[in-house]
């Protein structure tokens, strides 16, 4: 047969498939990587708060129960552990550089009343300061209050995100 007398045309290409719009899994893939973000900032967040505190509970246990330390070393410690723990549940700028009745106000703030800045939490500001060491009740009294912020702050919702 003679090609020119059947007159054939030529294979016509469809046209390039476009880029718009995206099919399906591309939309799923762009909500879902966000999403999955946020979720593992929020849970680890959450799963260092619960570490720092129940760490916390822990040390807080041991500094009571040691017979070694005095009274004016329990509080020191006690003051340390206090602004670790303050430091890791809270955002570092807000409690990091806060000291004496501003440090006080912030831990009233997670308990009822004012036991840190009225009552025997003072001894966090100023028991180091003072001409006698705390006393035995003193000291008793300022580790159920340091344990009662404790428990407060797991009870809190974590509000940094």
């Amino acid at each position: 047969m003679n090609p020119t007398l059947l007159d054939l045309k030529d294979i016509h290409e469809p046209e390039a498939i476009g880029w718009w719009p995206p099919a399906i899994g591309w939309w799923i893939l762009a909500i879902s990587i966000p999403l999955l973000i946020i979720f593992l900032v929020w849970l680890y967040k959450r799963l260092t708060r619960k570490t720092a505190i129940k760490t916390a509970g822990k040390l807080l246990a041991q500094i009571k129960q040691d017979q070694t330390r005095d009274n004016l070393q329990k509080l020191s410690d006690l003051s340390v552990l206090i602004r670790r723990v303050a430091i890791s549940v809270s955002p570092r700028v807000k409690t990091a550089g806060l000291t004496g009745r501003q440090w006080l106000a912030f831990l009233d703030r997670s308990v009822k009343g004012l036991p840190f800045s009225e009552s025997v939490g003072q001894l966090l500001a100023d028991g180091p300061y003072r001409k006698t060491p705390p006393t035995e009740l003193e000291i008793s009294q300022l580790f159920d209050l340091c344990e009662q912020w404790l428990k407060s702050q797991a009870k809190q919702k974590n509000d940094s995100l």
